[in-house]
């Protein structure tokens, strides 16, 4: 037969019971305790890289509007420096534009106050006597276009006058280029003419006159107020 349970048996289950419920809310308020933590743990993690991201977003802002001041800036002084070469180049070439009119006007007078008009006497002291004379004169043949600067004649003669502002070595060689393809370039009624060639120039630099002289061309230098030949007085021209 079986005992019977008494109050005292009752009690130590009832114990039992609670003791183990305490147990296992013991436990639930120790992974709630821990999960909290993580949760912690997690958002402080997640607010220091926020913060870290801001300041590293901040930063890299910064820099970037830095460089963008800095590049603006380096641009407006490039485009002052720029302006300001600009300015100095229209000033150069305003006044290369002057010189090389007063030169055209050196040129001009020269051309048409000195030579043109001495070209009669000029070649007269030389046995060659000048009927007519004509300035820039041209041929625009295909192939022999040219101009002859003064042209000085009479009836079987022709003195062709090439005048430089800066007469140098290659102006002279270009001369007698256009003086072998002169009976070409001009009337038939030029074909029997003895055709003689001479050069004139404001400045001649150092030998050329001497060059010139070798190649059988007269040289026409300004003396003053006036123009001379340089050659002397044996001086045979070639004939072309």
């Amino acid at each position: 037969m079986a005992e019977p349970i008494t109050i005292e048996d009752i009690y130590k289950l009832f114990q039992a019971s609670q003791q183990a419920a305490d147990r296992r809310i013991g436990e639930i308020e120790r992974i709630l305790a821990e999960l909290a933590e993580a949760d912690a743990r997690r958002a402080a993690e997640t607010e220091r890289r926020t913060a870290e991201f801001a300041a590293e977003t901040e930063r890299r802002t910064a820099e970037f509007v830095a460089e963008t001041e800095r590049r603006n800036a380096e641009a407006e002084r490039w485009e002052a420096q720029a302006k300001q070469e600009t300015e100095q180049l229209k000033k150069i070439v305003a006044q290369t534009s002057r010189e090389v009119a007063n030169l055209t006007t050196r040129w001009g007078r020269f051309v048409e106050n000195l030579v043109e008009p001495a070209v009669v006497s000029l070649f007269r002291q030389r046995g060659i006597e000048v009927h007519y004379t004509s300035n820039r004169v041209k041929s625009s043949q295909p192939g022999l276009a040219m101009e002859i600067d003064i042209l000085a004649e009479n009836q079987d003669e022709l003195v062709l006058v090439e005048v430089k502002s800066r007469l140098a070595q290659d102006d002279v060689d270009a001369f007698i280029a256009k003086l072998r393809r002169f009976k070409q370039a001009f009337p038939p009624r030029y074909q029997n003419y003895h055709v003689y060639g001479a050069v004139a120039g404001i400045e001649i630099l150092q030998g050329v006159d001497a060059y010139a002289y070798r190649r059988g061309l007269f040289v026409i230098k300004q003396a003053g107020e006036s123009v001379v030949i340089a050659n002397n007085a044996q001086f045979q021209p070639v004939s072309w």
